[in-house]
This record gives structure tokens, C-alpha cells and sequence, in this order.
């Protein structure tokens, strides 16, 4: 079964750092694009950061544009999200996802409804 399979989220104090890792388990998620999304209670599910399937084209949502930095690595099957200069407004459950439909595409989209796998997400906490 296509799994995608977040880590890496913790508790932090504001103006601190987390890696988030997102493991796809197969081979056939590098051709794809990904993306970062998270959600806070009682909020809708938001974009952050996303990345085609060579790495070449990333796109950031603003709030998160020179604190957080989206890269994959296609040999281990593996995207990641470096979280700088952590908020406490950043505090969400963060997921990761893959669109199938971008294959090997020189586009990424930010939508959430056009992501098609999911992994269960990892929740992220900034205390003030």
C-alpha cells in the first residue's frame, strides 16, 4: 500500500527550528510533485511550502517565504521542510502530500484538493 509517512515534529519555543521529514514508500513518489500543507484547530487545512519532482521549481506561502525551506532527496525517497524563526502562529498538525498528476512536471500547485496521497501528519507546537 502507497504510504507517505511524516516525522519529525515536536515542541519548540518560538524563534526555534524543526526538520520535518516525509518518507514515501515507493519509488514512484520521485516523480511526482510534493507539498507541505498544515492545519491548526478549528482552521481549514492551508498550503506551505511545495517542490516538483527534480526540485527545481518551489513555491512558498507567504507567511512562511524566508523562514521555511522545502528540498527532497529522490534517492532516499524522502521531502523535507526546514522550520526557522518558528511563531507560535505556526502551530498546526503539518502534512505532507503528493500529486500524482504532476508527472514529471515543470509546475507545482497549492491546493489541497489536488493532492491525491497523504501521509497522517506530525504536529508541530510553538510555545511563546
Amino acid at each position: 500500500q502507497v504510504q507517505l509517512v511524516e516525522s519529525g515534529g515536536g515542541l519548540v519555543q518560538a524563534g526555534g527550528s524543526l526538520r520535518l521529514s516525509c518518507a514515501a514508500s515507493e519509488r514512484t513518489f520521485n516523480n511526482y510533485a510534493m507539498g507541505w500543507f498544515r492545519q491548526a484547530p478549528g482552521k481549514e487545512r492551508e498550503f506551505v511550502a511545495a517542490i516538483s519532482w527534480s526540485g527545481t521549481i518551489k513555491n512558498y506561502a507567504d507567511s512562511v517565504k524566508g523562514r521555511f525551506t522545502i528540498s527532497r532527496d529522490n534517492a532516499k525517497n524522502t521531502m523535507y521542510l526546514q522550520l526557522n524563526s518558528l511563531e507560535p502562529e505556526d502551530t498546526a498538525v503539518y502534512y505532507c502530500a503528493a500529486d500524482h498528476t504532476t508527472y514529471r512536471g515543470s509546475y507545482v500547485r497549492t491546493s489541497p484538493i489536488e493532492y491525491n496521497y497523504w501521509g497522517q501528519g506530525t504536529q508541530v507546537t510553538v510555545s511563546s
